[in-house]
């Protein structure tokens, strides 16, 4: 399926991952302070054009550097604070952020490739339609959760891996560029 095909509206929502799609990810490591997050090229701009697009823009990650004791719930809003106004004043918008502070070892329904945060979405915007909705992410799990909730996935990485995608970009900013 080409992404340019995708006729997205208003009523659509958008999915984000956030490491390794919004900003830099850390490997072995986590964005623990505003000082450590930086945008990846182009976001910004992508998220200003997917905010004219699209109903809703949602955030979904995993923290669980959160039960690992290395960053707390009030860093973790600072961050995500910082990179909501970064993102309005280039002309986009975040609508809501959800997050898993659960370790990856606790099997929570919340963490991804688990649709807690999915249907959290949800019931805190009844509208979202998940066949119309697209997950964009960097990992497997991502498509796993995208693909398990009923949305079309895109992912941004060159990896094979176990799930059938609808869209391989390398960047946001090229998956903006594919939508009219």
């Amino acid at each position: 399926m080409n992404a340019s095909k995708w006729v997205v509206d208003k009523s659509w929502t958008l999915f984000l991952d956030r490491d390794g799609v919004i900003n830099v990810r850390f490997p072995g490591d986590y964005v623990k302070r505003v000082e450590d997050f930086e945008f990846l090229p182009g976001v910004k701009q992508a998220i200003a054009k997917f905010s004219s697009l699209f109903g809703r823009i949602v955030v979904v990650t995993n923290q669980q550097g959160i039960a690992r004791g290395l960053y707390s719930h009030e860093d973790l809003k600072a961050i995500h604070d910082h990179m909501q106004s970064e993102i309005e004043k280039a002309g986009g918008k975040i609508d809501a952020v959800y997050y898993a502070p659960q370790r990856d070892s606790e099997n929570s329904p919340m963490r991804k490739p688990g649709i807690g945060m999915a249907l959290a979405a949800k019931k805190d915007f009844p509208e979202i339609d998940f066949s119309k909705s697209v997950m964009v992410g960097d990992s497997e799990s991502d498509m796993v959760f995208g693909k398990s909730a009923g949305m079309r996935i895109v992912f941004l990485a060159d990896e094979e891996i176990g799930v059938d995608i609808d869209e391989r970009v390398d960047s946001l900013l090229e998956f903006a560029a594919k939508l009219r």
